[in-house]
């Protein structure tokens, strides 16, 4: 009898923040920021707000603490295979702000350069509903696309379950999320039609070497 072997998983790792303090400190932040560059930049999103780059240096002491818990996350799910006791690489933290409202989505991309990316959400914008309908979930896109449908979209392979494995995954944020994932995973947001805003903080980590001490 034959053995499937399931290879090459995706990791997608699921925690949350602890400090309602903390969260409503980075909210503060945004706000002042939006307020400041009202127009923001333009990358993956369909309209909202995205803020530039450095949120590291705008959010202050709640945007710090959120980096260091993005890197704590990474730390646990990286191994450097040359010195697996402890690992030569740090993280260099990227981090920037999302505003979302009704209407507003963002299209399908990667983060090149990087290893690890994250999202934290401080508000869903969903105001306690549950109601499907109002979109704004996390795409998520089997990075063996297109491969495994380019002859007969029909056919799935099967999980170590014995189930069709999707070609895309959606998951539904929620209030004090955070969730990170390698960073050539493509990804997107459908697009929202909450009555409320969604505010999230993507964080991108880049490996580099630390100094000898």
């Amino acid at each position: 009898m034959s053995q499937a072997n399931n290879l090459f998983p995706t990791p997608f790792v699921v925690d949350r923040l602890q400090s309602e303090a903390g969260i409503a400190m980075l909210r503060e932040a945004v706000e002042a920021e939006m307020a400041r560059d009202a127009g923001g930049v333009t990358i993956s999103n369909i309209g909202g707000w995205h803020s530039n780059t450095q949120m590291v240096d705008w959010g202050g002491e709640a945007a710090r603490a959120l980096a260091y818990k993005a890197m704590t996350m990474a730390d646990a799910q990286t191994v450097d295979v040359r010195s697996p006791q402890e690992s030569r690489f740090g993280w260099i933290p990227e981090m920037w702000a999302n505003v979302s409202a009704k209407g507003n989505a963002n299209q399908y991309h990667t983060h090149p350069g990087s290893f690890w990316s994250a999202v934290a959400y401080l508000d869903d914008g969903y105001a306690g509903d549950d109601d499907p309908a109002l979109g704004g979930e996390l795409q998520l896109l089997d990075p063996r696309m297109p491969m495994i449908r380019m002859t007969a979209p029909d056919l799935r392979l099967l999980d170590g379950s014995g189930q069709a494995m999707p070609s895309e995954v959606s998951f539904r944020p929620k209030t004090g999320m955070i969730v990170m994932f390698p960073s050539w995973l493509q990804h997107a947001v459908r697009p929202f039609h909450g009555e409320g805003t969604r505010i999230s903080i993507a964080i991108n980590l880049i490996p580099a070497m630390k100094k000898p001490a």
